[in-house]
């Protein structure tokens, strides 16, 4: 009988019975085994990031000595019947391994506590010999299927870590005590064999100690605060960024900038379609898909009054001119740092005098934001900055029942009703990025050379909404860049992709000549 950790380690295929035809008589499996050339033994050299990845876990290190540390890749996950979403590591795995869209599903990192620091191992579900029915039996692993995967070998030699086969891990959770710290999100199934493991642990405790002494918890699911405690460090982790993954972010900037472009120049023909917003999705996420991983979010195309909806992914609308169309739009590159960039543009490329309007005061509280992301500010006031700009001038257009001082004020904000969300986020492996750091190291933390956030002001005044005149019904407008702090003060890395109303005309004027 297989153990239940065998199966959350090694899950095995999903079956197929009442359909399959792969033979199984003894003539067929002994000819398929037969006759390969040998798999290449070459190992490749260690790739870019991999010293990178060793200083990060150097640093988690650090900061949780003689503590046993599980970070998982994840798994595939199920989209319809026996067919997967694409495979996506968890981003703390990458960012601690350098493995990115060539991840392995099931792979799991472990720091092992030693008397002076841990030792990190990698483990991953090795090739299948040609003599394993797994070879092409297997529709989740097997090469017949998914194309070759490198030995534990060539991991090794190109991540520049100790790697072992995924059997080993097994050891791993028997060894598993209540201090061991287990990223939760990233694979469920496995995370409950460490939950499991942990109450193993402290039952015995419990059966030879006296309870109420004892320095374990029986803390499991959601509720380990430990864990919890850990997925912060590890957010944390990834508020200041190294070099490798700076120049990742301009690649991925130059990438989506190469998107835009394309979208611009297909306006005539999406422009001309009932579904306009798909054939501007399609456009973009094909050059994602050309020049990098895929998107780094489902893209936002939403034209005319579905500007106004936030999160607009339906993108099943028609691209009319005169209307705007509001693109938000990122590419992830191969190692999973994206960009997350949005412009609002003229569909036949020449703003209204109401469109230039709301476009150019959105522009104003963007630049004002800018202004003051500099090293040493406190990250809240980029927001409060741009804040200050979308109040005046709601009020100047007589939009709001109070002034603009008095919007601004603490218990009013009646200026939101126009811009809900916030003016930044970081940026980096996730679209947002360190989400689950501490509130004093993110709203309120320090501005530090090294941090990449978005500012992204809107103004959106819904189609229904009375409080604004109806010329302004249906107008939404975001300006989205991707921000680099150095110690001279900001870099804007999106700043190549026109910003002002005159530019974007005379950028749509181009392309679409």
């Amino acid at each position: 009988m297989v153990s239940s950790s065998e199966s959350a380690i090694s899950p095995a295929p999903r079956s197929n019975e009442n359909r399959s035809t792969t033979p199984g008589s003894a003539g067929f499996k002994a000819y398929i085994s037969s006759s390969w050339a040998e798999h290449t033994s070459e190992l490749p050299p260690a790739r870019e990031q991999a010293p990178f990845a060793a200083a990060r876990r150097a640093r988690i290190s650090a900061t949780h000595p003689g503590m046993r540390l599980i970070v998982p890749a994840g798994r595939l996950k199920q989209r319809s019947n026996d067919t997967d979403y694409p495979f996506r590591a968890h981003s703390a795995f990458a960012h601690l391994t350098g493995w990115g869209s060539d991840s392995e599903p099931g792979a799991v990192l472990v720091f092992e506590p030693t008397e002076s620091g841990h030792d990190a191992t990698l483990y991953f579900r090795e090739r299948a010999g040609r003599d394993s029915d797994e070879f092409y039996a297997n529709p989740d692993i097997g090469e017949f299927w998914i194309g070759p995967r490198p030995s534990i070998a060539q991991v090794a030699a190109d991540l520049g870590i100790q790697v072992r086969g995924i059997a080993d891990l097994a050891v791993v959770l028997e060894a598993v005590d209540s201090e061991t710290l287990v990223v939760r999100e990233a694979d469920p199934v496995f995370t409950e064999e460490v939950d499991e493991a942990r109450l193993r642990f402290a039952a015995d405790k419990v059966l030879t100690t006296n309870a109420s002494d004892s320095p374990f918890s029986l803390e499991i699911n959601g509720e380990h605060e430990p864990d919890a405690h850990f997925a912060r460090d590890l957010s944390e982790l990834r508020l200041v960024k190294d070099s490798y993954e700076i120049a990742q972010m301009r690649l991925a900037v130059a990438a989506t900038e190469r998107g835009f472009g394309d979208v611009i120049r297909d306006l005539p023909r999406s422009s001309s379609h009932l579904r306009g917003e798909r054939l501007v999705e399609g456009v973009f996420n094909t050059r994602a898909r050309s020049d990098g991983n895929a998107v780094g979010y489902d893209t936002i195309a939403a034209s005319g009054a579905h500007a106004c909806i936030l999160h607009w992914t339906r993108n099943d609308g028609p691209v009319t001119p005169g209307d705007m169309i509001l693109l938000d739009a990122g590419v992830e590159v191969d190692s999973y740092y994206t960009a997350d960039i949005t412009r609002t543009l003229p569909v036949d490329g020449t703003f209204t005098p109401v469109q230039r309007q709301v476009y150019d005061a959105v522009r104003e509280a963007a630049d004002a934001a800018f202004a003051v992301a500099v090293p040493g500010a406190v990250f809240r006031d980029v927001h409060a900055a741009a804040m200050a700009v979308i109040a005046r001038r709601t009020a100047e257009w007589g939009m709001l029942p109070v002034t603009a001082e008095e919007a601004l004020l603490p218990d009013n904000g009646h200026h939101r009703r126009y811009m809900v969300h916030g003016t930044s986020h970081h940026l980096g492996l996730d679209v947002h990025d360190c989400a689950q750091a501490r509130r004093d190291m993110y709203m309120d933390g320090v501005i530090e050379p090294g941090m990449v956030f978005t500012i992204e002001p809107g103004l959106y005044f819904q189609p229904d909404d009375l409080t604004v005149p109806a010329e302004f019904r249906g107008i939404g407008v975001r300006i989205e860049d991707d921000i680099l702090i150095t110690a001279d003060g900001p870099e804007n890395l999106s700043a190549g992709i026109p910003r002002t109303s005159a530019d974007v005309e005379a950028w749509i004027a181009h392309l679409t000549a």
